[in-house]
């Protein structure tokens, strides 16, 4: 147990002396490498610069990252689609996107916000799917403030989390309350 508390101190002291750059690069960067662990980097935030300072960069770089890569791959997805994809292909991605461009704001919110979906992923299908730059950023906005808290809170071994009743319902409050806020959103900006 020695170990483990050394590594995450001499972690958390790395991210310290590096500064808040340094943790806002982290989360940024996570939004282009999946491999990269944002739980991982969102809890040394927080431990490195408190709660607010850690959650409040945390949530700041990976709108920034997300809404990056969603620009990028809308920007692209003409021009690679139809090189890469034969005509048969691309006919079915464009059917299934089409669908996608569908999702209501709540629930585009509820997937963003929850703690396991691949941030990269989602901003790879809203961007092809043309997904208004309206409504992902709202929903962003929204969902990754829930996502950045779970991962501030949880900051313990996954499976302990799992399986600890008060860390389930305390997720399990802050996605009803994120589907709850992005209806009230909806409704007063006009997102569906």
């Amino acid at each position: 147990m020695d170990v483990v508390e050394s590594f995450i101190q001499f972690c958390t002291d790395f991210i310290s002396d590096g500064g808040l750059i340094f943790g806002f690069i982290l989360i940024l960067l996570e939004s282009f490498l999946p491999v990269l662990p944002l739980g991982v980097f969102v809890a040394l935030n927080v431990n490195a610069f408190g709660d607010v300072l850690g959650i409040g960069l945390s949530w700041c770089a990976t709108c920034l990252g997300c809404f990056i890569s969603y620009t990028f791959f809308s920007f692209l997805s003409d021009k690679l689609l139809t090189r890469v994809l034969s005509k048969k292909t691309l006919a079915q991605v464009e059917k299934a996107m089409s669908k996608f461009q569908k999702i209501s704001f709540s629930n585009l919110v509820l997937v963003i916000s929850l703690p396991f979906t691949p941030a990269f992923l989602v901003n790879i299908i809203c961007g092809i799917a043309r997904v208004s730059k309206r409504k992902f950023l709202f929903s962003i906005f929204i969902g990754k403030v829930f996502m950045i808290l779970f991962w501030g809170y949880v900051s313990k071994s996954l499976i302990e989390s799992m399986t600890d009743i008060n860390t389930i319902i305390i997720v399990s409050l802050m996605l009803i309350v994120a589907y709850v806020i992005s209806k009230f959103v909806s409704k007063k900006v006009d997102l569906e």
